[in-house]
């Protein structure tokens, strides 16, 4: 199974107040487990930057004015994310700019229904706590110390490993990570085999051979007992 956990930065909250996308940052998972793919891309908003939204991602004009625009990434996006489920922190909001943006280039917008928002998730498993990413990050003690600023790849890292803590830890793959005394790292990720559920119901040829067992092997059988017990007390 095949999920984007993605991220974005803006110039405000609102598109329809002109409002433009400033970078996006993916990471890909196969069987929550991070392949080590990711696509990420600064876009020119062809705005000014609001002091707020710059004290938040730190991302100048004068930086981004050295990158493309959306238009001219859009489609690479698509192609990236494909019809994976999309695993977004506030979901609305990113797909909302995403869509935004999308629609001024011509191109079809992203289903909502692609997209699983972890806000929502975390809400469900803890009532009431705050479900920020950094108040996630210090539930199930993820390193989040080098996020001075927001940034969309980095916070897609972070949140990728938060999204698996939601869905249960990391118990569909176990990746190791080895500290080589400072000289890089092994990793070893083992992944379980997929095998298909067998039906719960028996078929009628089970349900005939189970009979014959058991008239030929046992003489009264204790559930036949109780069962014609259960039975006569019915009547």
């Amino acid at each position: 199974m095949r999920e984007i956990v993605l991220d974005t930065e803006t110039t405000g909250f609102e598109p329809s107040e002109g409002h433009r996308l400033v970078e996006i940052g993916c990471v890909e998972l196969v069987n929550h487990v991070a392949t080590g793919v990711t696509f990420h891309k600064y876009c020119n908003p062809e705005r000014d930057m609001p002091e707020e939204a710059f004290r938040v991602h730190g991302l100048s004009i004068e930086f981004l004015s050295q990158h493309g625009c959306f238009h001219e990434i859009a489609q690479e996006f698509l192609d990236f994310v494909g019809d994976a489920p999309l695993i977004i922190h506030n979901a609305k909001f990113d797909m909302k700019f995403l869509n935004a943006e999308l629609q001024l280039c011509g191109l079809k917008p992203l289903p909502m229904e692609q997209a699983v928002d972890t806000v929502a998730l975390a809400r469900r498993k803890y009532p009431g706590s705050p479900v920020s990413l950094d108040a996630l990050c210090r539930r199930f003690n993820i390193d989040n110390s080098s996020r001075t600023y927001h940034g969309a790849l980095l916070d897609s890292e972070l949140l990728a490993e938060v999204y698996l803590e939601l869905v249960g830890g990391r118990e569909p793959g176990l990746a190791l990570a080895a500290d080589a005394g400072g000289d890089g790292g092994a990793t070893v990720a083992i992944d379980r085999p997929y095998r298909a559920p067998r039906p719960h119901a028996p078929t009628p040829e089970e349900l005939e051979a189970h009979a014959a067992f058991v008239k030929d092997r046992l003489k009264e059988p204790l559930w036949a007992t109780l069962e014609a017990a259960a039975t006569e007390a019915a009547e």
